[in-house]
């Protein structure tokens, strides 16, 4: 995606863009507003982690397997992303600012092209993450409910195993993912950041993010 400043017209399917749409899918805390990364304890969650196992490897799996077809993948990805993610805090949370002053109209029209743009991208990166296994290395409790389960990513295309972190938020058989460092980023930030700077360079106007997202998700559901 674009750094703050620019807008999003020259930027759907470059590499960084692409990486951030779909892990920012995957979560976004409404109060995170600072790195997860500045956790300050040091105990493990089981339960947290067993949550990341379980879905988050379902995810891995979905995404590479060659039996389906797209029409199947699409269908049962859809299903595993509710599981594993909270999505309506993920949607409020990317719209920055404007998650405030958005209208009702507005929000379901956004809430339907952001899922179906970030499901698309995800896809049609498929080869990029076309990993086989999932494990649970670790996690970091922030505060009780509040943890960062690390994992890494490793077989089918992927030569050398792929860490990425997940923020998770909740605790007993409620936990969702919120936010997926992948390479260092907290990647809902980085998506938040877009969109409002999508925003701000449209003078407000909500409607500008909604039709790119719409044009840019239609327009990636073919790409393979």
């Amino acid at each position: 995606m674009t750094s703050p400043g620019k807008t999003m017209k020259n930027t759907p399917f470059t590499r960084r863009g692409a990486n951030a749409a779909l892990l920012t899918f995957f979560g976004a805390a409404a109060l995170a507003v600072t790195s997860p990364a500045l956790a300050a304890a040091q105990a493990r969650d089981p339960g947290a982690e067993a949550f990341v196992q379980t879905k988050a490897q379902r995810v891995v799996t979905i995404l590479a397997n060659k039996g389906m077809s797209d029409a199947q993948k699409k269908q049962v990805f859809h299903q595993a992303v509710d599981e594993l993610a909270d999505v309506p805090r993920v949607t409020n949370f990317v719209l920055g600012k404007y998650a405030r002053t958005i209208t009702p109209d507005q929000k379901a029209r956004f809430a339907t092209v952001f899922r179906t743009y970030a499901e698309n991208v995800y896809q049609s990166r498929i080869d990029d993450y076309r990993g086989e296994q999932l494990k649970v290395t670790g996690s970091v409790v922030r505060k009780p409910g509040d943890v960062i389960v690390n994992t890494v990513i490793s077989g089918g295309q992927i030569t050398q195993p792929l860490p990425v972190s997940w923020r998770v938020l909740g605790g007993g058989q409620n936990w969702k993912v919120v936010d997926v460092q992948f390479k260092g980023i907290w990647l809902a930030i980085t998506q938040q950041q877009d969109f409002v700077s999508t925003i701000d360079n449209a003078g407000g106007n909500i409607d500008v993010l909604i039709n790119q997202l719409q044009k840019n998700g239609s327009g990636s559901s073919g790409r393979r």
